[in-house]
């Protein structure tokens, strides 16, 4: 799983003389595309992007408003039998989280039975005590996931990491379908492509499906920090989209334990939040005092039935790497079935004899913050400095419990346009998966991030990575079309 030649997405084991079977309209669409028509493909919707004002920030840095993800013209194609297991596994999974923060908040049946030490769950930061004993109305607690896949060859395909606090990134799943349908329309010729366009309204249905009961009609809104956030363009895009209102912390109160949006009509009744704000910022009498973010009184809103928030409070316990490193159990014990998506092997350098061998094997490990996000507080033993190891190894020392640790992995490359023509790059994979009181449903895409520096494995847009659209086909392409 770690070392070696790196799987290709495009040409399996041929090392660009042939396509693998059912790819060929890729590899020919790309030998017969000139490349500076690419080029002007690919300036063209990075040029509608910043016309958009589809930005991100990182925050620290003064120009983070004007900074799009760069965008990849050449697509990323998965067969339909891919898909078919891979999102058979991911609702497997996601089943399973939900399942598994109930009964943290709940009864604690999966620490009773000692299948994780109950101080990695009870201790951790992101336990959200105010909410224990408190069940989400109908039961679900991660309403949207996105959950971050690696492959390493034909049929491995590895949970990276799970995403359930606020996940974000579809925006831009629809945006470069959008652009790659203007500006590619053959290759929706060449290629049976599934739609991502409906995942507004699938979100909006999602969001509905788990109003409190008695909501007749639903209101709906989207909770933002503001227009000063990395994803705020996110968050009025999918408001948007899904014709519901954007409201920042402000523009509700509560009166009664009842949430209202405030109107120039008056006060209407807010029945599902959809929340893009941390818990810890969400309401300043149960959290931070000092925050002006949120809602005065929305906890006990919360906490009265009367109000749904996607995803609900207390979820980002299952973003943990620590929890992250026993999901196998964790499917297990509420599934009864080993997972059909396997974890990366981890090590959890809590533990002693662990911690030993990740002292002595740094430069070949990637070490982790156990609540780190978006390629931060990272060290990748193979291309970090000296310093950097000596640094990360008097951290482990000082906090282990603080961090775990994985083995480089062979990251799938796919076909990438450089400055020095098409290259392969490295990539991950983040689709997303929506649970409602009507079940769960994965949509038929997913964030492709792609590292643009030739041998990174760093895929994050803050760490210098871009994006591409991701081809679901509705045949396979391991044995073409039918």
């Amino acid at each position: 799983m770690a070392g070696g030649r790196a799987f290709d997405e495009l040409w399996g084991a041929s090392r660009g003389r042939k396509a693998r079977p059912g790819f060929e309209p890729l590899a020919d669409w790309l030998a017969e595309t000139p490349p500076l028509e690419l080029e002007r493909r690919q300036q063209a919707a990075e040029a509608a992007f910043r016309s958009l004002g589809i930005t991100f920030a990182v925050y620290g840095e003064a120009e983070a408003t004007e900074r799009i993800i760069p965008f990849d013209i050449v697509p990323r194609i998965f067969g339909a039998k891919e898909w078919e297991r891979l999102s058979a596994g991911l609702e497997q999974r996601v089943r399973a989280i939900n399942a598994f923060i109930d009964d943290i908040y709940g009864a604690r049946h999966i620490l009773n039975d000692d299948v994780i030490p109950a101080d990695i769950v009870l201790g951790n930061p992101q336990y959200c005590i105010p909410v224990a004993g408190a069940r989400a109305p109908h039961g679900v607690y991660a309403h949207i996931c996105g959950i971050d896949l690696v492959r390493t060859g034909p049929d491995e395909f590895w949970v990276l990491e799970d995403n359930v606090r606020t996940p974000s990134g579809v925006s831009y799943m629809l945006e470069n379908r959008d652009a790659m349908m203007r500006l590619c329309p053959e290759l929706f010729e060449l290629f049976p492509v599934r739609a991502v366009e409906p995942y507004p309204e699938l979100l909006r249905d999602t969001l509905i499906s788990v109003a409190p009961d008695g909501a007749h009609e639903p209101t709906c809104v989207v909770l933002t920090p503001g227009h000063h956030n990395s994803a705020f363009y996110e968050h009025s895009f999918l408001a948007d989209n899904m014709g519901i209102e954007l409201v920042e912390g402000s523009d509700l109160q509560v009166d009664d334990d009842i949430v209202y949006m405030l109107t120039i009509d008056g006060p209407v009744r807010v029945d599902v939040i959809y929340r893009r704000i941390d818990d810890a910022f969400l309401d300043p009498l149960v959290f931070k005092p000092e925050s002006a973010l949120g809602v005065p009184g929305l906890m006990a809103a919360y906490l009265a039935g009367n109000v749904t928030l996607v995803n609900a409070p207390g979820t980002g316990i299952a973003d943990d790497k620590a929890i992250y490193s026993y999901m196998p159990e964790i499917v297990r014990y509420y599934t009864g079935e080993e997972a059909r998506l396997p974890n990366v092997e981890t090590f959890r350098c809590r533990e002693p004899q662990v911690l030993r061998y990740c002292l002595d094997n740094l430069d070949r490990l990637v070490v982790k913050l156990v609540d780190g996000s978006g390629g931060y507080g990272m060290l990748v033993g193979p291309t970090a400095t000296k310093r950097e190891i000596e640094d990360f190894s008097a951290a482990l020392k000082a906090e282990p419990h603080r961090y775990i640790a994985q083995p480089t992995l062979a990251l799938s490359t796919v076909p990438t346009l450089t400055d020095k023509g098409i290259a392969p790059r490295h990539v991950d994979f983040r689709p997303f998966v929506l649970s409602g009181a009507k079940g769960v449903t994965t949509v038929p895409g997913g964030l492709t991030r792609v590292a643009l520096s030739e041998g990174s494995l760093v895929v994050n847009s803050s760490q210098g990575g871009g994006t591409k659209d991701s081809f679901i086909l509705d045949w396979d392409g391991e044995e073409g079309a039918p």
